[in-house]
Parts: C-alpha cells; structure tokens; sequence
C-alpha cells in the first residue's frame, strides 16, 4: 500500500529555470538538476519536481472551455500575504488578476501554473 508522497511533478518548458524560481521563492534547496529534470524538497521532506516538456502549453486559469486547464496547484502558507506577494513578484511570479479570497492570493509562476498565497492553514 502507498505510505507517503514522495513528490509531486510539474511540467513545464525548462526544467532548471522553473526549479530556480522556486528556490528563489522559497528558500528550498535544489537537489536534483539535469536538462529533463530539477527538483528542490519541502521541509516536510516532498520534493517538488519540474520536468521539461517540448512545445509545453501553460494551463488557463480560471478555467475555460476548450482551453488548456491547470491540474493542480500549490498552496504555500504565508504569515504577511501582501510582504510575500511582493517578494514573489520580485522573482518573476505575476499576479492574477482574478482574486475569490481575502485570505490568499492567486499568483502564476514564470511557466503559467497558478499557485496560491494564503494565511490560512488547511
């Protein structure tokens, strides 16, 4: 039976840049970085992984018909939401101009895939 998650994978069109931005965000280091393949762990120990895709077509959020849909995002606890979505703009994250909550914010890392920034915990 499955015991744990050992990571969850992303695609995208340049492996090792995506794994950048994210050490950049997150302070995380990078274990894993080859041309198809980069990967840094979380400090619950999951490691989030980018694969590089060829012709690789970012996900459309929100959702429209007949469009590429994302298939999953992360959510990052924050304790100043507005503190973070500025640094998260300063590493090249942009920020969606379509908001539902006042306790998180919807930004796209530089591949296209949404991620959250919330003061919430789940």
């Amino acid at each position: 039976m499955i015991s744990s998650i050992i990571g969850i994978t992303f695609d995208c069109p340049n492996s090792n840049e995506l794994a950048d931005f994210y050490v950049k965000l997150s302070g995380w280091k990078k274990e894993i970085s080859t041309s198809e393949w980069a990967a840094l762990r979380t400090p619950e120990g999951v490691l989030l992984v980018f694969q590089t895709v060829k012709n690789y077509v970012p996900p459309v959020w929100p959702w429209k018909n007949g469009e590429q849909q994302q298939m999953a995002h992360i959510d990052f606890k924050v304790d100043n939401l507005p503190e973070t979505v500025e640094y998260a703009l300063k590493c090249g994250a942009r920020k969606s101009d379509i908001q539902f909550y006042d306790t998180s914010i919807v930004m796209f890392d530089p591949a296209g895939h949404p991620f959250c920034l919330s003061t919430v915990s789940q």
